[in-house]
């Protein structure tokens, strides 16, 4: 059953590429454009003329999600799977596709690890980010915005968040960007985003970007469902974490940092993917949830389970509050320097407030 739906997802995803592209409107050859396709359930990001991203909101997803990611040389630099799968790439977590912001414990409820994978049973107890409507979509020479909202909905189909997230596309020559700026407002009772390893905001990464690693891992979600991330074989597999405060390769995993990189290459390729946290932020600096086998995400929520109980947070919105979070996720091609990477922390602590 659940290999028909994943296969039925895959299908379903490229019908919906293939209907977008056509009933898309034209667009311009030069500059960032954002061309919603809401008959389609997404939203094209181009630059030049080329594809970047999309914004989507299938039936075959929890959440919405921005893929698949791409260089400014058009290299791919997201996991296909479970979308539109790869040879050689994983097939574990189908939960993690392409660019998320979502959260493993709030009120109890599982919203991260909900997929079209798990047993109904399941995914009945989990919750589900539903896209609402397009506010506004603007295009530009240089970048491109989009504004969205969205209700985070509880297995009893009642929402308890309500989301408003403004992405920001910008590009330039060897450069791309998307900045994720997320408010969260709860509506008729507290939110608790309880202590969880799993948040906040991930992106998963194409087999070349991973780190080498030759060792199957059990990974147990907060509900005590394990996944198993077998033993691969490592050709060009190329991935290397590295953090602000000098944290490398699996040391990244449950430290602070102000920015992490991931540096590797695809087909003799440098690619450089930042990930950057903002002083705004609760939380900052934030914990990494930075994994080899893929997974790059930023959790400044689940202090006390990166800190061994040494650190508690239990994070709260109060009724009829809000939270805002900010992030920048930013793709090179070619290496990057740590000073590089400040520098770029540096523009985005100052460009968004």
């Amino acid at each position: 059953m659940t290999t028909q739906l994943l296969r039925l997802g895959v299908f379903t995803f490229s019908l919906i590429i293939a209907s977008g592209l056509r009933a898309a409107p034209a667009a311009p050859d030069k500059g960032v454009t954002v061309v919603p396709n809401e008959a389609s359930n997404r939203v094209d990001v181009l630059v030049d003329g080329q594809p970047f991203t999309s914004y989507i909101w299938p039936d075959t997803l929890k959440k919405p999600v921005l893929f698949p990611l791409r260089a400014a040389s058009g290299t791919i630099i997201t996991r296909g799977y479970p979308l539109d799968p790869r040879p050689g790439e994983r097939t574990d977590h189908p939960h993690h596709v392409g660019l998320w912001l979502n959260y493993e414990n709030v009120n109890g409820v599982d919203f991260w690890n909900n997929s079209t994978a798990l047993p109904a049973d399941q995914q009945a107890k989990m919750g589900t980010i539903v896209h609402r409507r397009i506010v506004k979509t603007s295009s530009g020479s240089d970048q491109g915005e989009l504004q969205v909202e969205m209700d985070w909905i509880m297995p009893d189909s009642q929402p308890i968040l309500h989301e408003s997230a403004d992405f920001i596309f910008r590009a330039g020559p060897g450069r791309r960007v998307v900045d994720r700026i997320s408010t969260l407002t709860a509506l008729d009772k507290p939110v608790v985003f309880k202590d969880a390893k799993d948040g906040m905001l991930g992106l998963r990464v194409r087999r070349e970007l991973e780190q080498p690693s030759t060792d199957a891992v059990t990974y147990t979600d907060a509900s005590g469902r394990p996944t198993t991330v077998k033993a691969m074989d490592t050709n060009g597999v190329t991935g290397l974490y590295r953090s602000s405060e000098g944290k490398t390769g699996d040391a990244v995993w449950a430290t602070r940092g102000r920015w992490t990189m991931l540096t590797g290459k695809v087909n003799q390729e440098d690619i450089t993917l930042v990930m950057l946290d903002n002083p705004l932020n609760v939380g900052f600096p934030t914990y990494w949830h930075a994994r080899g086998y893929g997974l790059f995400a930023v959790n400044p929520l689940g202090q006390g389970v990166f800190s061994n109980g040494k650190e508690t947070l239990n994070f709260t919105i109060q009724p009829k509050q809000s939270a805002t979070f900010r992030y920048r996720l930013v793709i090179l091609e070619g290496a990057a320097t740590t000073n590089q990477v400040e520098t770029l922390y540096h523009q985005f602590v100052d460009e968004v407030k």
